[in-house]
Order: C-alpha cells, then structure tokens, then sequence
C-alpha cells in the first residue's frame, strides 16, 4: 500500500512528512522523487508515505503505476486565500523551481512577467485549479480530507486509517510546529484548535 498526500502547496506538506516520520511502519518522505523524469518519477516503495504538491499534475502515471485498492490519497488543504497570500510573497524567490512562477509562466502562457498588480489573481487561480483537479481525480478513489486549520483533530483519523504505528503522540504534535514558511512570516502557525 502507498498514501499519496496531494495538494497546492503552502499547506503544511513539509509538516505532514515530518509528522510521518514518527511512525515506524511507514517510511515518508517530501518531494522524494520530485528531480526525477518518466518512469522513475513514481518508483515509491511499497508501505511509504508520499507528500508532493507536483503530483496533481500527474495523475495519469499515477492511476496507472498504482491500484486504487493499495492506495490512499490525502487531500491536504488550507483555507484558499491563505495559500494565495502564501504564493503571492514567494513570487520573487529566484529558486528555478517555483511553482507559482511555472504556473505564472509556463502553464499560463506569460514571456513577460505580470504586474504587480495582477498576481494575486494569478495565484489564486493557480489554487483554484490545482484545487479543481485533486478534488476530480479523488472523486472515485480511496481519499480523505485534511484542512491544515484543523490538522491536529484531523490528522489522527488518518493515523488510524493507515494503520500508523511509532511515536503517535509526536506526530500528532509535529503540527504545533511551523515548518517552511514563506519570507516576512507566512501566517501557517496553525489557529488554536477548538
């Protein structure tokens, strides 16, 4: 069996990865296979926990390469505009990587670079679609919801779905912690639960 943990970004990925380290019959990873190209871009092992926002945009392979009764895919998600706002004050990260620019760019036809003025739209259509497509490649599939704003309630659900075993405690307390948040202090801090 494989989890396949998609989403925007911006969502906590990097703390769902680290909250799955603390188990000791999964392995789990975060963005593991992201440099790799064809067939090796989707040689996960078998009992590993995979979180990478890219994969929404390679649902094909994926339904193919893997069954859908050995699979579970997680949708992890933020409130929308948070994750916007998140993308919008990366716009400017000379990292050749960046989502948002590929998207602003290259899947969104743009040689020129927007205004300022228009990238928050940009950014929240970048959300809105990765968005669009998790939730349609789910539909039919073996899959749960995450909101990153309700984690720590959420997060142990999945635990047991998957039979998690390890440090249980630790994972679930993993979600206290910010992990890679954007330049002039992306608001992740997750809201006190209630």
């Amino acid at each position: 069996m494989r989890v396949f943990v998609l989403s925007t970004g911006r969502c906590g990925s990097v703390t769902f990865a680290a909250a799955c380290g603390h188990l000791t019959n999964w392995t789990a990873a975060h963005e593991s296979l992201s440099r790799k190209s064809g067939p090796a871009r989707f040689d996960y092992p078998d009992r590993h926990i995979e979180v990478d926002n890219r994969l929404s945009w390679f649902f094909g392979p994926l339904a193919e390469r893997f069954d859908d009764d050995r699979t579970l895919y997680v949708h992890l998600r933020r409130d929308p505009e948070a994750v916007a706002q998140s993308y919008l004050r990366r716009w400017d990260n000379p990292n050749r990587a960046s989502m948002i620019r590929a998207f602003a760019h290259g899947i969104v036809q743009r040689k020129r670079d927007w205004p300022e003025g228009e990238r928050l739209e940009v950014c929240r259509a970048y959300v809105d679609t990765v968005t669009a497509n998790i939730d349609a490649f789910c539909a039919d599939r073996p899959s749960m919801t995450i909101w990153l704003e309700r984690a720590e309630e959420q997060f142990p659900a999945f635990l047991e779905r998957i039979g998690a075993e390890g440090d249980l405690d630790a994972a679930v307390a993993e979600w206290d912690t910010v992990h890679n948040s954007s330049p002039d202090r992306d608001q992740e801090a997750r809201p006190a639960s209630t």
